[in-house]
């Protein structure tokens, strides 16, 4: 592990190298714990884009048998509140009385192996729900189109501003329709902006028409995804 001794140290070594490598495993959690909340919220029924693998017999509610609840999620989230609470606690241990007193040693016997055991158990859930996960494309397509176009509002902005408008001008115009979209469930933006006289001026009936084409929704997707894996 290339672990190397203190150069100077009392008879108790300063605990700052402790508190850095426990929350750097509280930091670790709190990604994971990123991960599975939007799993969590991607679950809900009335999102239901993604779930966790749930297999045949398996209990999601011992009351409601129709539940699928997700549980590995929920764990993920609930240990990396003990590594942030470990973390605390091995910050509380630096400052020492005389840089010597042993008030941390019992504190570290605990924290220490627990969040060591908690981020590898953690790990270990992590890599199975991400590669179980159950995508569905279909309700992706439904909920984005439920702001019944309001999602292309800041395409349509940028557009405006390449024909010349300042942004506060092309910001009010696409406000001004998208604001009408919110109040009335019948609406949407594209029909809205192509009511107004003051858009029109600007970007053509096809221009608006290839802006809310679907496959817009995903153009930058793949770009996203190797900007991420390939970081050089």
């Amino acid at each position: 592990m290339k672990l190397k001794p203190a150069p100077v140290s009392t008879q108790v070594i300063q605990r700052d190298r402790h508190a850095e490598f426990l929350t750097t495993l509280a930091i670790i959690g709190a990604t994971l714990e990123k991960i599975a909340i939007e799993v969590r919220h991607l679950q809900r029924t009335e999102v239901l884009e993604a779930e966790e693998y749930f297999s045949k017999g398996q209990k999601g509610s011992s009351a409601m048998p129709h539940k699928r609840n997700p549980i590995v999620s929920e764990r993920i989230a609930g240990l990396a509140r003990i590594l942030r609470s470990n973390s605390i606690a091995a910050l509380e241990n630096v400052a020492l009385w005389h840089e010597r007193d042993i008030s941390h040693s019992s504190v570290e016997r605990v924290i220490v192996p627990d969040s060591c055991i908690a981020l590898d158990y953690m790990l270990d859930l992590a890599v199975k729900l991400v590669s179980n996960l159950i995508i569905y494309p279909d309700n992706m397509f439904r909920n984005l189109n439920i702001t019944r176009g309001l999602i292309f509002s800041q395409t349509i902005l940028l557009k405006l501003v390449t024909k010349g408008l300042s942004r506060e001008d092309s910001y009010r115009i696409v406000q001004d329709s998208a604001m009408k979209v919110w109040a009335d469930d019948k609406l949407n933006l594209k029909d809205e902006l192509l009511k107004s006289e003051e858009a029109t001026k600007y970007i053509s009936k096809d221009e608006v028409n290839e802006i809310f084409e679907n496959k817009n929704m995903l153009s930058n997707v793949d770009f996203i995804f190797n900007r991420t894996i390939n970081k050089d």
